[in-house]
């Protein structure tokens, strides 16, 4: 089968990404509790980017290559499977691998294809939503009426919090880039989108919240963000942190988590036990599955690229310029 493997980066250069490359190697048999899928589409998400540039190394024993979503048709089940059948569309996490034509990962891990959704729709879910519902809901404890700033409303993770914390009864701000960027959080019901390019966010979090601050704030972006958010947290808010866009390193006064009484917590996914991941996908599923089938928290999916210009998809991922999800066609 075709895999997609990236060169080590080059020290030297800070700004290209390694190159990519496809290489023919043997399809992967399943283990006694996982499956086989062949891939009709794979999300595109940051830390393949990350993992490209050499910055988010594969945990012990997983699979090296990109890719952590995908939809597709299960070919092959281990000796102990038996909620999946052969033939049965699924879409699933994976440790990795999911740029392929094929690739195994646990059984835990895969979860039915949505009513009325395809394929493209389903290979949009694990990662995102897994990731949303484990730091927004079940780290962050978001609760109806509680009030929650979102960074990046417009990337995949954002778009999907924004609906997810409404469904949820919370009050939502979100910080976006671009006037067409808040327009879409505006649409996805985001009660107040702050443009950082023109508007300072802290100031509008003060004013808007009456100066009290935010139950909880969703991070990607790190760096002197860390600062602010701490200082627009409101009393007992929880800041909840799944990646570092701008540097994990920052001068920081934590007197604030102190005197405020804050709690500060962040994971990440991929690095969780296939236990873990199985039981946050039971959950996800008990309680998401139902809303997806009845048409509500829908993903958004900007653009699709097919699996030859894998390039052209992290490129546009690197720009930051769409709205929602990046997905690559693998099946012809």
């Amino acid at each position: 089968m075709r895999v997609i493997a990236h060169n080590p980066p080059d020290p030297a250069d800070k700004t290209a990404l390694p190159a990519i490359r496809f290489m023919e190697i043997d399809a992967p048999t399943p283990g006694p509790d996982q499956v086989v899928i062949k891939v009709a589409y794979a999300g595109v998400n940051r830390p393949d980017l990350l993992q490209r540039r050499g910055a988010y190394p594969p945990p012990a024993g997983a699979c090296p290559y990109m890719g952590l979503e995908v939809s597709g048709t299960i070919r092959a089940i281990g000796a102990n499977v038996k909620q999946w059948k052969v033939d049965q569309e699924v879409c699933a996490l994976t440790p990795g691998g999911g740029y392929a034509e094929e690739v195994v990962t646990h059984a835990g891990h895969c979860m039915p294809i949505p009513q009325g959704f395809s394929l493209l729709q389903a290979a949009a879910l694990p990662e995102t939503y897994l990731t949303v519902w484990a730091n927004l809901i079940e780290r962050g404890g978001l609760t109806r009426g509680e009030s929650v700033l979102i960074h990046g409303g417009s990337s995949g993770i954002g778009v999907t919090a924004i609906q997810v914390a409404k469904w949820t009864g919370a009050v939502v701000y979100t910080t976006v880039g671009s006037a067409d960027k808040a327009r879409a959080c505006t649409a996805l019901g985001a009660d107040c989108v702050i443009n950082y390019r023109n508007e300072d966010w802290t100031s509008v979090i003060k004013e808007k919240t009456a100066g009290q601050g935010v139950n909880l704030i969703l991070d990607m972006v790190g760096g002197p963000y860390m600062e602010k958010n701490l200082r627009s947290l409101a009393l007992e808010g929880r800041l909840v942190q799944i990646a570092f866009l701008m540097g994990s390193k920052t001068e920081v006064d934590w007197s604030t988590l102190m005197m405020r009484r804050l709690t500060f917590t962040g994971s990440t996914l991929r690095a969780r036990s296939d236990e873990q991941k199985s039981r946050l996908v039971g959950a996800l599923q008990h309680a998401v599955w139902p809303e997806l089938s009845a048409g509500r928290l829908l993903p958004q999916i900007h653009s699709v690229f097919p699996f030859s210009e894998v390039d052209q998809a992290h490129a546009l991922m690197e720009s930051s310029t769409h709205i929602g999800k990046i997905m690559l066609k693998v099946s012809p």
